[in-house]
């Protein structure tokens, strides 16, 4: 029989040893319960839970900033926290929202923390108000949403829904209690994402990190008698697609008392410009890594729910990925100074159709089809220019998109200007 050599046998025996400890601690680790991240938590939190406080106790960090939304009122060069009228502030937008209710009252947003305190002292609120108005206002609404379904949550008058409303934005928002994953909350949000074929179940952390924003910070309209709430989505979500939706429907919010056209009010689409292909969307930035820039307290890493600004925190949350933040910043200014340079451009024009519609109008020769086209180009204008305006970013989601709207939109009312001057003027006479 033929002997092995010693170094043969030492050679598979050491083979075998190891083989064995691999197996052995693949077996373990299979076995194993999945990991934990950070401290056990010390109370099991209910689904739904609307007071953010119990949320708190497992996660004080996030909480505790939290809190801090409902006084970091600091106004930023452009916007900010701080609820200035914007009427006081630009007063064309008085004749720009003439007949409607943001003529009286359009101030600038507080924090998440003031939400429900805010928007029952509007005066934008009155007994003829929709419960829809809460949509976007309380942590209790994901709980209401499931017991009453969305059209009996919509359909109940504003003051009788609120008396089951007691919290502000809050943690419920935006996460599923306990595991704390982000979701959608909103069933309008669900509805478009799914009208559009996607499912945000699918989605990567990263991407839930600007969808759950989705879930308030979108443009969108009350449907029929019940008020239901819709987001405009079913063609897409950039302006042309949204100004398309709404003329197929023939929708509109008023009609203006000097132009006769019939308008629409745009409300807040950060979702739909800063998704519109913009830089930093295509980058894989979120919202959440300028706005909820993570931070921390000694080892603990956490991201911070003082939602603001970025420019009120820009070393943290701008100098994540720009090492040079003072040329950042510096970057934000100039781009919000043009956008606010073309957008009183565009306001200009906008007052200057609605002037030149209303002096025709009242003309007895006045040629109805060129008033008819000068009122369309109105309504056309002054949604791409709301479009810009309403969206809390004074074109810095998206700067190219915010240039073009608003180039769009100053095109549009110098249009409607020359329409409205074609119909003063006699058949035979020659274009102003």
């Amino acid at each position: 029989m033929k002997k092995w050599p010693i170094t043969t046998i030492v050679l598979v025996a050491i083979i075998l040893v190891l083989a064995g400890a691999l197996i052995g601690t693949l077996l373990y680790v299979r076995n194993q319960p999945p990991p934990t991240r950070g401290v056990t938590p010390l109370i099991t939190v209910a689904a739904q839970e609307p007071d953010s406080a119990t949320w708190g106790l497992n996660f004080p960090n996030e909480y505790s900033t939290y809190l801090q939304t409902t006084s970091n009122n600091t106004r930023t060069a452009y916007g900010g926290s701080e609820p200035y009228s914007k009427l006081e502030a630009d007063p064309r937008l008085v004749q720009l929202f003439a007949g409607y209710s943001f003529s009286k009252d359009y101030n600038e947003e507080r924090g998440h923390g003031n939400s429900l305190t805010d928007v029952r002292a509007t005066q934008r609120v009155n007994d003829k108000t929709p419960g829809t108005c809460y949509s976007c206002k309380s942590s209790d609404n994901p709980r209401l949403w499931s017991a009453l379904g969305m059209v009996e949550f919509d359909k109940t008058p504003f003051a009788t829904l609120g008396e089951r409303i007691i919290n502000p934005i809050g943690c419920a928002n935006c996460h599923e209690a306990n595991t704390m994953q982000l979701i959608v909350t909103n069933p309008a949000l669900e509805a478009s994402l799914e009208a559009q074929g996607k499912d945000w179940r699918t989605f990567t952390r990263q991407e839930m990190r600007t969808v759950v924003c989705g879930n308030c910070h979108v443009e969108y309209y009350f449907q029929g008698e019940g008020k239901l709430l819709v987001f405009p989505w079913a063609g897409g979500t950039r302006i042309e697609d949204i100004a398309a939706y709404y003329e197929g429907i023939k929708f509109s919010d008023w009609t203006h008392p000097n132009s006769n056209a019939p308008m629409i009010k745009i409300q807040h689409p950060e979702f739909e410009m800063f998704t519109a292909s913009s830089t930093h969307f295509a980058a894989g930035v979120a919202c959440a890594d300028c706005h909820m820039p993570y931070t921390r307290d000694s080892a603990a890493k956490y991201s911070t729910h003082n939602v603001r600004s970025p420019l009120l925190n820009a070393s943290v949350a701008c100098g994540a990925c720009h090492p040079d933040v003072e040329y950042a910043t510096a970057r934000v200014a100039a781009i919000q100074a043009q956008v606010r340079t073309t957008m009183d451009a565009a306001e200009e024009a906008l007052v200057a159709a609605i002037q030149a519609i209303h002096t025709s109008a009242a003309l007895p020769s006045a040629d109805v089809a060129h008033l008819e086209e000068a009122r369309r180009l109105h309504r056309e204008a002054q949604l791409r220019w709301d479009f810009v305006a309403a969206e809390n970013s004074l074109g810095f989601h998206n700067p190219e998109e915010a240039l073009r709207i608003l180039a769009a939109a100053t095109d549009l009312a110098r249009q409607a200007q020359v329409a409205a001057l074609q119909a003063a003027a006699p058949a035979s006479a020659p274009t102003p």
